[in-house]
C-alpha cells in the first residue's frame, strides 16, 4: 500500500475499510472452509469411467435402430482400468442422436454388468487434448499482448479457479448456505485478482470497496427474487443427479441458484469497477484541477457508454444459457410471457436481471470512491501509481 494513501484522512479511512473487509473475507473463509470428505454418497458417483480408444468403425444392422438405420459397431482398445489394453466391441444405434465416432477418438465407457450383452457402455467423449490447446492458445495470447500484466491476470484466474474448487464448492456441499459461501468466495476472488493485476492503491481499492457494496446488493435482491419467484432449483437435470447423491439433506438447492447468480455477476463486476476508477485517476492526472463533481460527470459519461455494453454482454450470456429451453417452448406453441414464466428461462431472467442491477448500482458507487480519493489524495500517490501501472 502506498504511503501517499496514508497521508490523508480520506486515504486511511479507504485503507481501513479495505483491511476490515480482507479481514472479513479471511474470517468467513476460516468459518465456512470444509471439514473432511466434502463429496456425496458412493451411490451417487456409480462406477468411474474408462479410458478408451476407437480403433475401427463399421456399419452393421441392428435391431436397436428403430429408423431402419445401420448401427455403429465400434471396436475400442481400453487405456485404463481391470482390461487395460483389451480389445472390445460396442454397438451405437443408428440415429441421428447418436454421436458419430471415427478411428483415433479417445472416449469413455461404463463397464456393464453382468449378463449384459457387451461388456462396455459408452459414456462421453474425452477433450481433454482440444481443451488443453485452447486453453494454451489463450494463455499465450494474454501473455503476448499482455505482457507482466498478462501474467499477473493468468496467476489471478488460477487462485480464482482455486477458490472456486477448494473452496466454494467442497464448503457448499459440506453443508454451508450457499449464499454465504458464494458471497465470501467471490469477495476472496475479487480481492485476490484485484491486488494482483493492480496492485494496492486508490484504483484497486475504491475498484474493491465498489465492487463489494454491489456484491452486497445483488445477495440481498437475489434472496428478495428468489422467495418471490418461488425458484426451487429443481428445474436442471444436475439439481435431480445433486439430491439423488445426497446423504442427509442438507445441500439447499435454493440456495445453489442464489450462488450460481452471485458468481455470475462477479467477473464483470470486477471488470466495470476496475474500468470505472482507472478513468477517475487518469483524468485526475491528466486535469488536477478538476473538482469533485467535474471528475464524477465526466467519468460516469465513460461508465454509461461501458455499462451499455457490459449490460448487453450480460443479457445474451444469459440467453445463450437458456437457448435449449427456449428452442422447446418454441416448438410447442408456449408464448413468450408463458416461457419466462418457467422456472429453468425465470432462473436465468433473474440472474440477468439482478446481476445488472447490482452492475448498475456499482458504476455511480465506484466512480463516487474513486472521485474522492482522488481529490482528496496527493498528487503523488496517484503519480506513483500511474508509474506502477506503466511499468506493468
Amino acid at each position: 500500500m502506498s504511503r501517499g494513501l496514508l497521508q490523508t484522512r480520506a486515504g486511511r479511512v479507504v485503507a481501513v475499510a479495505s483491511v476490515l473487509l480482507v479481514a472479513a473475507v479471511v474470517v468467513g473463509m476460516v468459518a465456512l472452509w470444509p471439514s473432511g470428505d466434502a463429496r456425496l454418497g458412493a451411490g451417487s458417483a456409480g462406477n468411474a469411467p474408462e479410458r478408451a480408444d476407437v480403433v475401427a468403425v463399421a456399419s452393421v444392422a441392428c435391431a436397436m435402430s428403430s429408423s431402419g438405420r445401420p448401427c455403429q459397431r465400434l471396436t475400442l482398445e481400453l487405456a485404463s482400468g481391470r482390461d487395460r489394453g483389451e480389445r472390445v466391441t460396442l454397438t451405437m444405434p443408428g440415429t441421428d442422436a447418436a454421436p458419430k465416432f471415427s478411428v483415433g477418438d479417445r472416449i469413455e465407457v461404463f463397464a456393464n454388468g453382468a449378463g449384459a450383452p457387451e461388456p462396455y457402455a459408452f459414456s462421453d467423449f474425452e477433450r481433454g487434448a482440444p481443451i488443453t490447446l485452447l486453453a494454451l492458445l489463450f494463455g499465450a495470447l494474454v501473455i503476448v499482448l499482455g505482457r507482466w500484466k498478462g501474467v499477473l491476470s493468468l496467476i489471478g484466474l488460477g487462485l480464482s479457479l482455486i477458490v472456486v474448487l477448494r473452496f466454494i464448492v467442497p464448503a457448499i456441499l459440506d453443508g454451508s448456505p450457499p449464499l454465504l459461501v458464494a458471497l465470501v468466495g467471490g469477495m476472496a476472488v475479487m480481492l485476490a485478482t484485484l491486488a494482483l493485476t493492480y496492485g494496492i492503491g486508490p484504483t484497486s481499492l475504491a475498484a474493491a470497496l465498489g465492487a463489494a457494496g454491489a456484491l452486497v446488493v445483488i445477495a440481498v435482491l437475489a434472496v428478495v427474487v428468489v422467495h418471490a419467484a418461488h425458484l426451487t432449483g429443481f428445474s436442471s437435470e444436475e439439481s435431480t443427479l445433486l439430491l439423488a447423491g445426497e446423504r442427509d439433506g442438507r445441500l439447499s438447492l435454493e440456495g445453489l441458484v442464489l450462488a450460481g447468480i452471485i458468481i455470475a455477476a462477479l467477473g464483470v463486476l470486477d471488470d466495470v469497477c476496475v474500468s470505472q476508477a482507472s478513468t477517475v485517476v487518469a483524468l485526475r492526472r491528466a486535469n488536477p484541477a478538476l473538482p469533485f463533481g467535474r471528475l464524477f460527470g465526466e467519468a460516469m459519461q465513460v461508465g454509461r457508454d461501458h455499462l451499455s455494453a457490459t449490460v448487453n454482454t450480460l443479457v445474451f450470456a444469459y440467453v445463450g444459457a437458456s437457448l435449449p429451453a427456449l428452442l422447446i417452448f418454441q416448438t410447442q406453441g408456449t408464448s413468450i410471457g408463458d416461457a419466462v414464466g418457467r422456472e429453468s428461462v425465470a432462473e436465468e431472467v433473474a440472474g440477468m436481471l439482478v446481476g445488472s442491477v447490482g452492475l448498475i448500482l456499482a458504476v455511480p458507487v465506484t466512480t463516487a470512491l474513486a472521485a474522492l480519493l482522488a481529490r482528496l489524495l496527493p498528487s503523488s500517490a496517484l503519480e506513483a501509481e500511474g508509474h506502477a501501472h506503466h511499468h506493468h
